[in-house]
């Protein structure tokens, strides 16, 4: 068993489409009066079918009070480090706190390049993930004198002014699959942030996975639960009976959710499927119960 011990989220992972832009507000509305965490928003900054993320974050900041909000996860190689440091921090101070930055190292890398980005290779974007987090992470940092100053092979800073410093400690959550990039989150990152649908061997991945984010983790000197896990799962359904991860009746969602998080150390879910009746009885059903089990057996275990 793997149980970090972080406290549990619960959120969507909603698609911004842009010919559905009120059904995608009123989604992230829906989730902040249910009392769900986290809404976040796929990054896809060459798809013309989708909303621009950062511009959606920023609407729906203005329209929700309690939910925080993130990108899942940003497309790294179309958003300069540097200036996403300071949008981040800004839209923090404005929302009161609740912004956090999911960060990827890029892909559909056709798309990316169309768009004027470079293209990487898959170590190189690991490479290049690296020299951001510590770049953001710099330009936060309004507590050490003078500017900011990276040399690195794909960014560069030459005196870069501090600040804002976000209104709170900004997590950020990594996109990652490979080796490489699951060792750079152990290392540097507050979130390891997988899609279900995309582990190769589903949940059995997971043991694994954790395994070598940890590893990495003490190699660089941290712990373990330094690094929160979450996860989205993308195809959900509340059905008469099981079929699959988060596929079936309100008490297998709660068995299956409790699992996660005791098991595996999975304490961040998000959902998609961008449908209201689903999210609120998630809301409603799944998730106070799952709060309740996962205390218990916490509580038994101590």
């Amino acid at each position: 068993m793997t149980d970090y011990g972080h406290d549990l989220l619960f959120g969507t992972f909603t698609t911004p489409s842009a010919a559905g832009a009120q059904q995608v507000i009123d989604l992230a509305v829906t989730a902040d009066r249910a009392g769900l965490d986290l809404v976040t928003f796929q990054d896809h900054p060459y798809q013309p079918a989708f909303l621009d993320t950062w511009t959606l974050l920023s609407y729906v900041a203005a329209r929700t009070k309690s939910v925080r909000l993130s990108g899942n996860v940003l497309s790294l190689p179309l958003r300069p480090p540097a200036v996403l440091a300071r949008a981040v921090a800004s839209l923090d101070r404005l929302s009161g706190g609740r912004i956090e930055l999911g960060l990827g190292a890029g892909a559909f890398w056709d798309g990316i390049q169309g768009m004027g980005g470079r293209r990487l290779t898959p170590g190189q974007g690991v490479d290049a993930l690296r020299e951001a987090v510590t770049l953001i992470r710099d330009i936060w940092d309004t507590d050490t004198r003078g500017g900011v100053r990276l040399d690195g092979r794909y960014y560069q800073a030459a005196g870069a002014k501090r600040g804002p410093a976000p209104a709170h400690d900004v997590d950020i959550w990594l996109g990652a699959y490979k080796p490489r990039m699951l060792a750079l989150t152990g290392e540097v990152a507050d979130g390891w942030l997988p899609t279900f649908e995309y582990l190769d061997d589903g949940l059995a991945s997971l043991p694994e996975l954790n395994a070598r984010i940890d590893d990495a983790a003490l190699a660089a000197g941290r712990a373990p639960q330094d690094v929160r896990r979450l996860m989205n799962v993308m195809r959900v359904e509340f059905a008469p009976s099981g079929r699959g991860l988060l596929a079936g009746p309100p008490a297998l969602w709660v068995e299956q959710l409790t699992d996660l998080a005791l098991t595996h150390g999975i304490t961040a879910v998000l959902i998609g499927g961008d449908d209201a009746v689903t999210l609120e009885r998630f809301a409603a059903e799944v998730v106070p119960a799952v709060r309740d089990q996962v205390g218990l057996e916490r509580a038994a275990t101590t």
